[in-house]
């Protein structure tokens, strides 16, 4: 029963901190338009697919957890 309380309160707090970030990332005005995002605008067509975005989130974030793993250590 306490790993359940353990597990609860993880994915919770990790729910808290993707909130937190969705509500920041609103004040970052160069989030998602990096040079290299695919941007499509048609007449009736808008298409956008941040693909260096995504890099750029996919390195910060592994930096992240590999110092935290490296400091848990």
């Amino acid at each position: 029963m306490q790993q359940l309380g353990w597990t609860l309160l993880a994915i919770g707090g990790l729910i808290c901190t993707v909130g937190i970030g969705l509500l920041l990332a609103i004040r970052i005005p160069w989030l998602g338009r990096l040079p290299g995002d695919i941007r499509v605008e048609g007449e009736h067509v808008r298409f956008y697919f941040p693909i260096v975005t995504c890099i750029v989130l996919s390195l910060a974030l592994s930096g992240i957890l590999w110092l935290v793993r490296y400091w848990s250590r």
